[in-house]
């Protein structure tokens, strides 16, 4: 399989640029169905807003699915203080330490969008004697927006209230094969599954089983593909691969997930992924994830009746400022194509 580049970094940067923080998906998921379309491939949406693509396999004796979430970490307005900050409440779980004095946009319900800066409220070495020391957390955090603000009713008068989203600045960058930015959890694997769907698309192959591809939505909040088309025999849920202490993956490799916190995957179904990863001599490893969940964990724990496996590009510092390499995407999306025409 020889991966398109340009399609790919182009798709992936195009997703990543686009805001969607948990339960705020909704223009991604028009950028999803604006490339899924001219691949032939029919696309719906959920009642919940998850994308469905449907690929006809060679034998409809079974069917398969994969699922990636093109939700992100983000935050919420909770409130608006007398000097016209902005307090939030998070959406999923970012590390709140590197929230400190990154770029954001605060997006109303009437779609006015508003640039802005997370900081400590110690914000000034030069004024604050703990500036330094303070803990960063939610409660000593807050949204200066780049407006004419001054007090709670300036901001008021822009439209701003509890319960619009905060979206964080990705700041995307590549460089010497590696891509660095917010997010790559899970936009990175979704942009892997439209890698592999371009190529079986521009050389004819069909899956070796009707395929139905899940974009979901809430996955970083615990729910994201916890419904299910009717039919499906097994999903593989494909996020980013861990590195750090006591683990084997690295920014080069595909990793396959061998347990995390919702308890062990299907044995079979991880076992004939090392197999097809070695016989095909990528660049692979093995891992148990401790502080980790999936979309397959949410379809098993929603009680679907499904075999289930997590595979993904090894991504360093997970829901901080994330980096991977190329070669871990590649062999992410090689695994796939060879799992999509096994039978």
């Amino acid at each position: 399989m020889e991966v398109n580049k340009d399609y790919f970094w182009n798709f992936l940067k195009q997703i990543l640029e686009t805001p969607s923080p948990s339960g705020y998906s909704k223009d991604v998921m028009k950028v999803i169905e604006t490339h899924a379309l001219p691949l032939g491939i029919p696309f719906e949406t959920t009642k919940k807003g998850n994308g469905i693509l449907t690929l006809e396999g060679q034998n409809r004796d079974k069917t398969i699915a994969l699922s990636a979430h093109v939700d992100t970490l983000g935050a919420m307005v909770r409130s608006i203080s007398s000097s016209g900050t902005l307090r939030f409440s998070l959406v999923g779980g970012p590390i709140v330490p590197t929230l400190d004095s990154e770029y954001c946009t605060v997006h109303t319900r009437d779609g006015k969008v508003y640039p802005g800066t997370f900081l400590s409220t110690a914000a000034s070495m030069h004024v604050h004697k703990d500036s330094s020391t303070q803990s960063r957390t939610p409660d000593n955090m807050e949204v200066r927006l780049d407006m004419d603000v001054r007090c709670k009713d300036d901001v008021l008068a822009l439209g701003i209230q509890p319960g619009d989203f905060i979206c964080i600045d990705p700041k995307t960058t590549i460089v010497n094969g590696f891509i660095k930015s917010r997010f790559l959890d899970d936009k990175a694997s979704v942009a892997c599954i439209f890698g592999v769907l371009d190529y079986m698309t521009q050389n004819e192959i069909k899956p070796a089983y009707t395929t139905k591809v899940i974009i979901s939505t809430y996955e970083e909040v615990g729910h994201g593909a916890s419904h299910l088309p009717e039919g499906i025999d097994e999903m593989l849920a494909v996020d980013m691969g861990c590195i750090g202490e006591d683990l084997s993956c690295t920014e080069y490799d595909v990793s396959i997930c061998a347990k995390d916190s919702s308890g062990p995957y299907d044995y079979e179904f991880t076992s004939k992924l090392m197999t097809l990863a070695k016989a095909n001599e990528l660049n692979y490893a093995v891992d148990i994830y401790p502080f980790y969940g999936s979309d397959v964990s949410a379809a098993l724990k929603a009680g679907h009746n499904i075999k289930g496996a997590l595979i993904g590009p090894g991504v360093h510092a997970s829901h901080g400022m994330e980096r991977t390499h190329f070669s871990a995407l590649e062999n992410t999306m090689k695994l796939l194509y060879h799992y999509l025409i096994s039978k």
